[in-house]
């Protein structure tokens, strides 16, 4: 039985691969921020703010077989109408938590002898979207950070990255809010749909698991063709 963490589990995509995890027969344990955690009974959650230097990380089991790192943040506005400081901040959300994250925990990865870290970029890194320039450049971040990190904890830890596109979580809410958005982005992908969350849970438990024991340093582009299909 596998023992995963999951930074962000109370809804989204997080929940959705936490639910997938539990089916599976998995220990999972994940953090909150403000969300309520009565969609996901059996999973071991901890109040936890990413943003908070000093917040404690007594929530780590021991041993881990899978560490997933989900907080993220969709702000799409003119490259002008933003400031360094908006920059900074998504940087520390996205990237800098992750790396403490990832730091703590690497004791309890190492652990394990075939463990995997999974994080998330966006379609938007290689596709090149307007108004996309605040999440791509910290996402774009989190893409080198995967492929080094899993060149640096081969063969014992396997760090791998998913790209998603445009997903109908609460994060994505204000792009899709009304039915006529929603018809407009789905419109927009090969596939003519958005993304659920069940569907990038799908690649997530699948990286997390033993048979992607081979794969390592990918990001792997969940997105309905948009990244490479015109």
């Amino acid at each position: 039985m596998s023992d995963i963490l999951i930074i962000g589990g109370s809804s989204g995509i997080g929940l959705a691969t936490a639910q997938q995890l539990l089916a599976q027969g998995a220990n999972v344990t994940a953090t909150f921020n403000s969300k309520n955690t009565d969609q996901a009974p059996g999973v071991n959650f901890f109040h936890l703010d990413v943003m908070d230097q000093n917040a404690s990380m007594d929530f780590i089991p021991e041993s881990l077989d899978g560490l997933v790192y989900c907080p993220g943040s969709i702000n799409l506005r003119p490259f002008e109408r933003i400031k360094p400081a908006d920059f900074e901040r998504d940087y520390h959300l996205q990237v800098v938590g992750a790396i403490r994250i990832i730091q703590a925990a690497l004791p309890a990865l190492r652990k394990s002898g075939n463990a995997s870290i999974l994080l998330f970029s966006t379609v938007a890194v290689r596709s090149g979207l307007p108004f996309h320039s605040l999440v791509s450049a910290s996402k774009g971040a989190i893409e080198g950070l995967c492929v080094s990190l899993a060149a640096e904890f081969a063969p014992k830890v396997r760090v791998n990255c998913i790209a998603p596109s445009l997903t109908e979580t609460p994060l994505a809410a204000q792009l899709i809010n009304t039915e006529q958005k929603k018809e407009l982005n789905a419109a927009r992908h090969p596939m003519k749909r958005i993304g659920s969350p069940a569907d990038i849970a799908n690649m997530a438990t699948f990286l997390l698991s033993p048979q992607a024991s081979w794969i390592t340093g990918q990001v792997l582009h969940v997105d309905g063709g948009m990244s490479a299909i015109r």
